[in-house]
């Protein structure tokens, strides 16, 4: 638990201190803060923190001097040591890490990067603990129970058939002496309960996500607004208007230079102009590739799709029906494997596909791409990673049902340089008569999740996820 623990942030901005304080107070931890390294020299004389945030670039004694003086005091060197600044570049983190630092985290901090340190700090708790309680109290009630000989394990299937009425039965008794009756009433009102519970829950949360965001807005905003009033009482008076001297003599050779300038801007204009046509024709020859290679793409995707289940809609139907999908409704559906970039690789093939088929027709509108995002069961850890875990694993013992690589991505991420180059090209190519739309759906999830039960494995939840982590391409007619 956090309970106890204390951080020390360093840092001679002030909004920069407040909004890393609001992160880490939202986990439960005592913050304490210092504008310079002299200060929180002077600070860990009399006091021990937990883990401490230095900021690199400060008047007077900078990030990295005061690293040193903490790492050379036996009394403070224990202490892990986060660096956060702008600063980038393998050559800035390997020095910190020289100097004693455990890791750099970027000055736009964000929720999460702070989580993640938290947790490879031991400072949060595990959390599996969370994701496991119900499988765990499942476990240890009935094992109680047997150990007691008051119960049988009985599957609520078998035991259906031999309640009485709306009520569901079970075996106490292994000579059969009394029965255990559950009315089904007092199930749906527990049911309702939990319901209601975690929904106060999720509205508590999104409440105390509200009061943070607007804490930190309105210290940026004070922050800004103090400077821009310290800039402009500071600001000079305006100069006084130089005395001109009369221009001297204009010689002869600035003429010849200039005419020289000016032939070589020319030249060099030609040249470049030169370059384009070449560049055109090569993107024109590399055009007409890329769609044969499409047409074989699409080939090779509806045999693949071919052998998918039943239930797993391709949409390569309503391709060929001249776009009689229902509004909304998919045309082309690409699956994306863990840990890769949602708009690359066969969604990018598939994306050039639709288009070559589209450009066939005519056709005049936009092509949608959906993104959602699946959560899968994982093992590993925030710092070593997370991969899917083994299909015969029980689902009690994932370490993490989430994506995190999903989560980390910011919009620019989400698609490659190839996938981005492809949907500008194409609306330059058709003067935008074909355009694609990127839209992330989040965890709007097509396919819906097994129930957690004992004996759920991996593999039941895994194969529901893979399902869900999937992009759709919508095909929008032009109004």
């Amino acid at each position: 638990m956090t309970a106890g623990k204390r951080a020390l942030i360093v840092d001679d901005s002030r909004s920069a201190r407040v909004i890393l304080s609001r992160m880490l107070e939202q986990h439960g931890m005592a913050v304490d803060t210092a504008e310079s390294a002299e200060q929180a020299l002077e600070y860990l004389h009399q006091q021990r923190p937990d883990v401490i945030f230095m900021d690199h670039l400060m008047p007077g004694m900078d990030g990295f001097q005061a690293v040193q003086a903490i790492k050379a005091d036996p009394q403070t060197a224990t202490i892990p040591l986060m660096m956060y600044t702008s600063q980038e570049g393998e050559l800035y983190v390997s020095q910190a890490r020289a100097l004693g630092a455990v890791g750099v985290l970027p000055k736009t901090v964000r929720p999460v990067d702070v989580s993640r340190v938290l947790y490879q700090l031991h400072l949060l708790p595990d959390r599996r603990q969370d994701r496991s309680a119900l499988f765990e109290e499942r476990a240890a009630l009935a094992a109680s129970m047997a150990a007691a000989g008051k119960v049988a394990p009985v599957p609520l299937e078998a035991a259906a058939p031999a309640a009485a009425g709306n009520e569901i039965a079970v075996d106490l008794t292994a000579t059969g002496t009394g029965n255990w009756a559950v009315p089904t009433s007092a199930l749906t009102e527990l049911q309702g309960r939990m319901q209601q519970s975690v929904g106060q829950l999720v509205r508590d949360q999104l409440a105390e996500q509200r009061r943070f965001t607007l804490a930190t807005f309105e210290a940026f905003a004070r922050r800004m607004s103090s400077e821009i009033k310290e800039g402009v009482s500071r600001a000079a008076p305006p100069a006084a208007d130089p005395v001109v001297a009369p221009p001297p003599p204009t010689p002869w050779w600035p003429v010849v230079v200039t005419s020289l300038l000016a032939v070589v801007p020319a030249a060099i204009l030609g040249f470049l102009y030169w370059q384009s046509l070449q560049s055109q024709a090569s993107l024109a020859r590399d055009l007409a590739d890329a769609q044969v290679q499409a047409a074989s793409a699409e080939a090779t995707a509806r045999a693949a799709t071919a052998s998918l289940p039943a239930s797993v809609p391709t949409g390569l139907d309503a391709l060929g029906a001249q776009h009689a999908t229902p509004p909304g409704g998919p045309v082309a559906v690409e699956y994306v494997p863990y840990g890769e970039t949602p708009l690359a690789n066969a969604r990018l093939e598939r994306l050039r596909a639709l288009v070559a088929t589209l450009e066939g027709q005519p056709f005049r509108g936009r092509i949608l791409v959906e993104s959602f995002i699946g959560d899968f069961c994982l093992t590993g850890n925030a710092a070593e990673g997370f991969t899917v875990a083994e299909t015969g694993l029980p689902t009690q013992e994932c370490d993490l049902v989430g994506n995190p690589f999903e989560d980390a991505l910011s919009p620019a991420q989400r698609e490659s340089v190839a996938f981005a180059n492809f949907a500008a090209i194409l609306s330059q190519r058709t003067a935008g008569a074909i355009t694609v739309e990127t839209v992330t759906a989040g965890r709007r999830n097509p396919v819906e999740y097994p129930e957690q039960r004992e004996g759920s494995t991996a593999g039941e939840w895994n194969a529901v996820a893979a399902q869900n982590n999937r992009v759709e391409f919508h095909v929008i007619p032009a109004e």
